[in-house]
């Protein structure tokens, strides 16, 4: 008996819905297809929504029409863990800083992607799914770079994320990175709104007249040498943007391999550093439900701790 084929499918979006990146949706909806495979439709726009083509970060409205190709899915494949990524699932567990009915807060390691896609077929939430198998919706309510690494929120239930996104954009989230930046950074340089563009070829970032506004405010926290220990808060929240502006203000990150400098990588990596030193750790927001503020902060790990006890010595 011949199976029937997949159909292309029409689905009218619900308020309910509304509000969640078009991604997220469909790997909700097909839970045992490849993050690789939805990323791919989604770049030839096989997906369309009201006929046209979309982006994975595109964040569907209410009634919105989504156009969903065929999808044959594997009789073999099962919604569990690959053996290779047991190591990291587990990992991920310990990095676990606050967790409670409706949210989840991780203190991401670096090298670690948010979600699979872009080559990636495993990432951050793929992990805290199956982690949580009876935690029926799990959603990342913000993104960090790759090689960021701290403070990651997610989202147990719609409502929650919703609440929590409304709070995004209406900027009252406060987000605090440290990141050690070349030379000496100047106290009084306190706020940098250099516009950003990014290039959507290769998602390169750069100051542009025509770009984003932004703003991201600066605070010295210790200066070495040839180093200095600040703290960025990003007042928006545009693709690289402290790396950016760290940058422009003639003060790289070390070890960022897009706007970074070698030179300063060379310096930095006889302290033992060999990582982006960029690190999300603290975050200020209102808890969704209980309304409580909520005041979470998540440690640097030992190889940065080692690297800022190196830079201290040599300047005793």
């Amino acid at each position: 008996m011949n199976r029937e084929e997949p159909k292309v499918q029409f689905i009218k979006i619900s308020d309910d819905i509304a509000g969640q990146r078009i991604d997220n949706f469909l790997r909700n909806r097909f839970k045992k297809v490849p993050s690789s495979m939805i990323y791919r439709i989604l770049r030839k726009g096989r997906v369309r929504v009201n006929k046209k083509r979309i982006k994975p970060e595109y964040k569907l409205k209410n009634e919105d029409v989504i156009r969903l190709p065929p999808i044959k899915i594997q009789e073999t494949m099962e919604v569990t863990v690959p053996n290779t990524n047991l190591e990291f699932v587990t990992r991920l567990e310990k990095c676990v800083v606050y967790e409670d009915d409706h949210i989840l807060i991780l203190n991401k390691p670096s090298g670690t992607a948010v979600h699979g896609g872009s080559g990636l077929c495993f990432g951050v939430i793929e992990a805290m799914r199956a982690l949580r198998p009876y935690v029926r919706f799990l959603e990342l309510v913000h993104r960090i770079d790759r090689d960021t690494s701290g403070i990651l929120l997610i989202a147990k239930k719609r409502s929650v994320l919703r609440h929590l996104q409304v709070q995004f954009r209406e900027k009252t989230v406060k987000k605090h990175y440290f990141a050690l930046v070349m030379g000496n950074w100047k106290p009084t340089m306190c706020k940098v709104t250099a516009p950003l563009l990014k290039n959507e070829m290769n998602s390169i970032v750069r100051v542009n007249q025509s770009g984003k506004k932004c703003e991201t405010r600066f605070k010295v926290l210790e200066q070495f040498e040839e180093a200095t220990l600040v703290q960025a808060t990003p007042i928006t929240g545009r693709t690289h943007q402290i790396r950016v502006h760290a940058q422009y203000s003639g003060h790289p990150i070390a070890w960022d391999g897009r706007y970074g400098d070698q030179r300063f990588d060379a310096y930095t990596k006889q302290f033992g550093l060999s990582r982006l030193f960029l690190h999300a750790a603290n975050i200020k927001f209102t808890h969704p439900v209980t309304e409580e503020k909520m005041d979470i902060s998540a440690p640097m790990n030992k190889l940065l701790e080692g690297v800022i006890e190196g830079l201290r010595s040599c300047c005793s």
